[in-house]
């Protein structure tokens, strides 16, 4: 038995084969693609994942003002914020903050499943949300994921 050839494989920066996919959220649960999309972006979809290295793929989020919630949702789910004076303590509910901007909505779902540190706003830099359609990085060559192939 080799016992060389069964080395630990730990991926940096440099090394980590990073891809371009996209990502159509058109009638996508947001929790749901928030999380398929969050494992992409955090490399663990990849059999060479290291758990600190940023090792995913970067990713585009098109038609994010398409997306669904289940349930009552849109009414009850609410988004907290703080201005940092007394009693400034804000609360929007999804329908608000989906009229005001339907990019925040998928923003802020995938940025709840990062980590809490560096790395994770090192991943939250990695990922590129549209309203609509079109987006500017076609130069990039982005393949085409489906959110429902990934567990």
């Amino acid at each position: 038995m080799d016992t060389l050839s069964y080395k630990t494989v730990s991926v940096n920066k440099e090394s980590a084969n990073k891809q371009w996919v996209i990502v159509d959220a058109q009638n996508a649960v947001v929790g749901r693609m928030s999380a398929v999309v969050a494992m992409v972006l955090r490399g663990k979809h990849k059999p060479s994942f290291t758990p600190h290295a940023d090792c995913g793929d970067n990713v585009i989020v098109i038609n994010a003002a398409k997306v669904r919630f289940t349930g009552n949702k849109w009414s009850q789910k609410e988004y907290v914020r703080h201005t940092g004076y007394p009693g400034g303590q804000r609360i929007t509910t999804a329908s608000e903050l989906m009229e005001k901007n339907p990019v925040a909505v998928v923003e802020k779902a995938v940025r709840g499943m990062l980590p809490k540190n560096r790395l994770g706003d090192e991943l939250f830099r990695n990922l590129h949300v549209y309203a609509g359609s079109e987006h500017p990085h076609q130069a990039q060559q982005p393949s085409v994921l489906n959110i429902n192939s990934i567990k």
